[in-house]
C-alpha cells in the first residue's frame, strides 16, 4: 500500500463521505419531523360534488365521513359508490402529500421512491 492512500480513499473521498453521512442524518431527522407532521394532517376527499367527504391523516389513517342528505336519498348503492370514490380521492391526496413531502426531504437524492 502507498503512504497516504489508506483504503482508496483520498481526502476528497473523505468530504464526500461526510457530507453524506450529514445528509443522512438531517434526512433522518427530517423524517421524524415528517412522521409528526403527517399524523397532525387532516386530508379530505370528496365524490359527488361534495356528497360525501372523507377526511384521512396524512398517514391514511380515518378521521371522519360526511354524508349529505341528497347523497343518503339517492339509496344504498349509489352512497356505497359515493363513499368509496371519496375514501379513493382522499388516499390519493394523502399519497400525493406524502411523496411530495418525502421529495422535499431528501432533497433531490435518488432513494428510489
Amino acid at each position: 500500500m502507498t503512504k497516504g492512500q489508506g483504503f482508496g480513499f483520498g481526502l476528497g473521498k473523505m468530504k464526500e463521505l461526510t457530507e453524506a453521512f450529514k445528509k443522512a442524518q438531517q434526512v433522518q431527522e427530517g423524517a421524524k419531523q415528517l412522521q409528526e407532521d403527517l399524523e397532525q394532517m387532516e386530508i379530505q376527499g370528496q365524490s359527488g360534488g361534495g356528497l360525501v367527504t372523507v377526511v384521512l391523516s396524512g398517514n391514511q389513517e380515518p378521521r371522519g365521513v360526511t354524508v349529505s342528505p341528497e347523497a343518503i336519498a339517492e339509496g344504498p348503492e349509489v352512497l356505497s359508490d359515493l363513499v368509496l370514490a371519496a375514501m379513493q380521492d382522499a388516499y390519493k391526496r394523502s399519497t400525493d402529500t406524502m411523496r411530495e413531502r418525502m421529495e422535499e426531504l431528501t432533497g433531490g437524492l435518488n432513494l428510489g421512491l
